[in-house]
């Protein structure tokens, strides 16, 4: 096969309907925790969350994924069987075995070959890496990269302390989504560079354990264990990594932060997003903000962010867009596109 270039041709989100304010999480927490005074308004000051989605009861991380693909494919008229691969990349799965990939799959009517990426935040930064290189390589033709993230089945309703309550607080700012990228083989180059680092003694800092395995994985939803995140330990992570992995690849291209028309860069919590735009000099009316009324959306936050601004049409096709992705792990990385 004949080497390629990666374009982007499409990409779309799917939020769920039903939300949950902060204030309305608060209340609920102090119903089920009545013997414990838990501050009020601490998410709120510390992350600048303000909302979060909330998927059906009955979802699951494929579905929420599939709802995505499904768009995508509908956008680009095109069917499930035009699909050459398909790469689920969530933190979420639906199982521990198979892959989430053949879950999608199945569910849109793809026969394609599927696999999953998983990285933590980064998993569709790393899984577009991939799909880029497969397609320049003249492998595979049409790849989607889709995942669909759900969270909140893993908040902690009940605590037995106010100090445990601070300590899962990462928990209360999560949000469901799905997302799904359509990556074709082109003539003219849509993937320009992508760069990626880590460090991995960081990786205690934030962690989301598998609560119970034993449970049937079709009576509901998956069962995780509550994201338990030292911020301190977790911005020493990320301040470890070497931001020569954002600046490397522009200075290589010729372009600065202000050649984009948006740098979608993942958000955990709204102060610390600044200050990590701060570190690194991007600029703030650069940066798509989706942190308050959509809460964190873990792997598909970069994704989310982009169908938000080529459907607003502050992308256009030709513009350049940086996606930006912070993980726990610790890791890092920039895929630099031309949308």
């Amino acid at each position: 096969m004949t080497q390629s270039h990666t374009r982007l041709a499409g990409v779309a989100a799917h939020l769920p309907e039903t939300t949950l304010s902060t204030a309305e999480l608060e209340d609920r927490l102090a119903e089920r925790n009545p013997t414990l005074d838990l501050p009020r308004g601490l998410i709120h000051e510390h992350s600048g969350v303000r909302r979060r989605h909330i998927a059906l009861p009955h979802e699951k991380p494929s579905d929420l994924a599939a709802h995505a693909a499904r768009r995508v494919l509908e956008d680009n008229d095109l069917r499930a069987a035009d699909l050459d691969l398909l790469i689920y990349a969530g933190v979420s799965s639906d199982a521990v075995e198979p892959a989430t990939g053949h879950i999608v799959a199945a569910k849109i009517g793809a026969c394609c070959p599927v696999f999953d990426v998983r990285n933590a935040c980064n998993s569709v930064l790393n899984a577009i890496q991939v799909a880029d290189a497969l397609i320049s390589a003249g492998r595979h033709r049409r790849v989607l990269v889709c995942c669909g993230e759900l969270p909140t089945a893993g908040t902690p309703w009940t605590v037995a302390s106010a100090e445990e309550y601070v300590t899962v607080a990462a928990s209360y700012t999560v949000s469901d989504a799905g997302a799904a990228l359509l990556l074709e083989a082109g003539s003219e180059p849509g993937v320009l560079a992508h760069r990626f680092s880590a460090y991995s003694a960081g990786w205690e800092a934030a962690v989301s354990a598998v609560d119970n395995l034993t449970t049937d994985p079709w009576a509901g939803r998956p069962t995780i264990g509550p994201l338990v995140v030292d911020s301190a330990g977790l911005v020493r992570g990320i301040e470890n990594i070497d931001y020569a992995v954002f600046h490397k690849p522009l200075a290589d291209l010729g372009l600065t932060w202000d050649d984009f028309a948006a740098v979608c860069v993942h958000q955990a919590t709204l102060p610390t997003l600044w200050w990590f735009c701060d570190q690194v000099r991007i600029p703030q009316g650069k940066v798509v903000v989706t942190i308050a009324q959509h809460g964190n959306l873990v792997a598909a936050t970069l994704l989310v962010q982009l169908a938000r601004v080529v459907g607003s049409g502050r992308v256009r096709r030709g513009d350049l867009v940086a996606l930006v992705g912070l993980a726990s792990g610790a890791s890092a990385g920039i895929v630099v596109v031309r949308w």
